[in-house]
């Protein structure tokens, strides 16, 4: 016991002594949360229309004046010219084009119904989709209005309609932010707590000074847990710091267990700098241990569910997401922020951290070869 407690220790002071680490431990959280959740948004917004009117009338300016007023949309130009819009389309200039045709108003009056089209920029498909979209709901918001006013009857069989109330629950704003706030924190502690102890090994191996160690009766499982347990810490200060600001910047606190939210760092954060402590067993230099840090960590992060859902992805990587430890944490830490879920709630999720914590630590006390 005495030996681990000198080995931490040794541990801490050369954390403390790098002039970068102790820096990155209040810093990088505050730079994270201050900016990613505005950088990093896949609401749709400041969508660049076109609008060839050639309609000229009252009702085609009553649309063209609804759509400006969206806040999702930017009017780049009206125009008469179906080929200059696509021009400006080529030219990045433009995302949708708007075509009304010349009979829209004849036809809106007599038959109740006109054709118009919407041409939009699919290079960026979550751009293309959504902006359609968005638009189609204005164009039919805009037809329902026109057609109470042609047709005043309608007004009463509108009364003996079903009337659709909807209700958003654990985010009743719709903001991007708060589902993803929970999950910075959750890249915040896996890059800190995984990349580091990888290269804090390493370097020791490319310094010299692990050769000392091996040739001292430590045993390969009190090294390990010494180089576990400074990143352990580093990690739930990480975390607390990451609440803070949360709660402080962005008014969101966990609604759930904080208990909850502390035990399942606790194992998430033994497992994920295990796996960085893996990867330095097998790493020589510097430069290997890097590369493949960063290559897992990748993998990881982006076959984890935290931009897109797990459920959209193919079935070979849905099978990656559910083994991926990422995958549960992200899932833990939004069910406790914005469900309020109890501890009973998060076993399933949890167990699977504690397996992923046990293989790893496990392989790291394997893979670690010491010679006396």
């Amino acid at each position: 016991m005495k030996t681990l407690k000198y080995l931490v220790e040794k541990e801490f002071k050369q954390i403390w002594r790098n002039p970068i680490i102790p820096k990155m431990i209040v810093g990088y959280p505050i730079m994270v949360l201050l900016i990613f959740p505005w950088a990093i948004n896949f609401e749709v917004k400041n969508i660049q229309i076109n609008i060839v009117d050639q309609s000229r009338s009252s009702y085609s300016q009553r649309l063209i004046n609804k759509i400006d007023a969206s806040a999702y949309f930017i009017l780049n130009d009206i125009t008469d010219s179906y080929e200059s819009s696509l021009q400006d389309m080529d030219n990045a200039h433009c995302d949708i084009i708007l075509v009304i045709p010349p009979s829209f108003d004849k036809n809106l009056v007599k038959e109740q119904k006109a054709d118009i089209s919407i041409v939009a920029n699919a290079v960026n498909t979550t751009q293309g989709l959504l902006g359609s979209n968005y638009l189609s709901e204005i164009i039919s918001d805009f037809s329902s209005d026109i057609r109470y006013e042609i047709k005043p009857i309608l007004k009463v069989q509108q009364a003996q309609n079903l009337e659709v109330v909807q209700r958003y629950r654990y985010n009743e704003t719709l903001d991007y932010k708060v589902f993803m706030l929970p999950a910075f924190i959750v890249l915040m502690i896996t890059l800190i707590c995984g990349i580091l102890p990888s290269l804090n090994v390493v370097l020791e191996k490319e310094i010299g000074t692990i050769n000392q160690i091996n040739t001292t009766p430590v045993s390969k499982f009190n090294f390990i847990v010494a180089k576990v347990i400074p990143y352990w810490i580093i990690g739930l200060i990480i975390l607390t710091i990451s609440i803070f600001i949360v709660w402080i910047i962005y008014g969101l606190f966990p609604s759930g267990s904080i208990i909850a939210l502390y035990v399942a760092s606790i194992i998430f954060i033994l497992g994920i700098t295990a796996l960085g402590i893996v990867i330095s067993n097998y790493s020589d230099t510097l430069q290997q241990s890097m590369f493949l840090v960063m290559f897992f960590i990748l993998i990881i992060i982006l076959l984890s569910g935290m931009f897109t859902p797990v459920s959209s992805m193919p079935v070979w990587a849905q099978v990656i997401a559910y083994i991926n430890p990422l995958t549960h944490f992200i899932e833990i830490m939004r069910l406790i922020y914005l469900k309020a879920n109890s501890f009973i709630d998060l076993l399933r999720p949890m167990g699977i951290l504690v397996l992923f914590a046990f293989i790893f630590n496990g392989w790291a006390v394997l893979s670690y070869k010491k010679s006396n």
